[in-house]
């Protein structure tokens, strides 16, 4: 039952008041106490009317989802390294026929960039004199339709500078179809003549180039171990000049001393040991009493304080 209550009303009576107007408000309706709810979620009573099902989370779905917000880090880099062996595992089983779809596709690239003016056409070498220029361009490595774009500069110098003469090498691209090569040759310290071959050496004695006419002002060393031992005895020579002045060549004697060979025959064999008192004693002889000119063949200074000569035979005093 709803109740209304009048509220400000004026007396019908009073001739001056205008009729009030009446304010209804509804009446208080008294709610049914509530059933509490209980820790164990199960079902509650709502308005005493009967059983409301609460529904329990769970399930597969739920389970995956808070594994993934618990371990995400987890499963992205497990995720990632399979991806990664699956892309291994395929390139391995299908290597050989990227190779030739990658061979062709740089065959089509390569043919695109000759035909655009990159080919190599030109290739210009300086500071050539000991080596010849067949090895140089075979040392480059350039072929029909190398393209100045894929030419490898830094490995191409490499194999240039595996050439025996050469001591360094630069190469520069001159686009869009030349190369600069220019070379630094190394210095040639005497000429090594062994097995009937001569070849030029450097100051470690290793042999650099073959030995040509243009190479006869250099010292000619002869015998086996020659070159190792080059450096050293052409120094020790070289502070006598005049022991120098007609001097052919020097003979290692096997791979223990040294001989002294002159344009007019003359033989001057050098101790195993004590060379230099041997080289300063025979300096003297020649500043004293120019032995090296002298009609002799043979000059024997392998013992200490000892010399030897041997008078040059002629064929006339043979046939008396």
């Amino acid at each position: 039952m709803r109740r209304k209550e009048v509220i400000g009303a004026v007396p019908a009576s009073s001739p001056l008041a205008p009729p009030a107007p009446r304010i209804e408000r509804p009446a208080l309706r008294v709610v049914p106490s509530l059933s509490p709810l209980t820790r164990d979620r199960s079902p509650a009573l709502v308005g005493g009317r009967g059983l409301v099902p609460v529904r329990r989370r769970g399930g597969i779905l739920v389970s995956l989802g808070n594994w993934w917000v618990l371990h995400k880090k987890l499963a992205l880099r497990v995720i990632g390294l399979m991806i990664v062996l699956c892309v291994a595992i395929g390139g391995y089983v299908m290597r050989e026929e990227m190779s030739d779809g990658l061979g062709v596709i740089g065959n089509v690239l390569t043919g695109h960039m000759a035909d655009a003016g990159f080919a190599i056409e030109k290739i210009e070498i300086n500071g050539l004199s000991l080596t010849r220029e067949a090895d140089v361009a075979r040392a480059l490595g350039i072929e029909g339709g190398s393209t100045s774009l894929g030419f490898d500069i830094a490995e191409a110098r490499l194999r240039v500078e595996e050439i025996p003469s050469i001591a360094s090498a630069t190469i520069r691209k001159v686009y869009p179809d030349s190369l600069l090569v220019s070379i630094t040759e190394k210095a040639p310290l005497a000429r090594w003549r062994i097995d009937g071959a001569t070849m030029l050496i450097d100051a470690s004695g290793a042999p650099i180039a073959p030995a040509s006419v243009e190479n006869g002002e250099l010292p000619l060393v002869i015998g086996e171990g020659a070159g190792d031992n080059a450096a050293a005895m052409i120094n020790l020579v070289n502070r006598y000049p005049d022991l120098t002045f007609d001097l052919a060549a020097l003979n290692r004697v096997a791979d223990r001393r040294w001989d002294l060979i002159f344009y007019s025959g003359l033989r001057v064999q050098l101790p195993e040991t004590g060379v230099v008192d041997a080289l300063g004693r025979l300096n003297d002889y020649q500043l004293d009493y120019q032995v090296l000119q002298r009609d002799l063949d043979l000059i024997d200074m392998r013992v200490a304080q000892y010399v030897a000569v041997r008078p040059t035979v002629r064929e006339e005093e043979d046939d008396q």
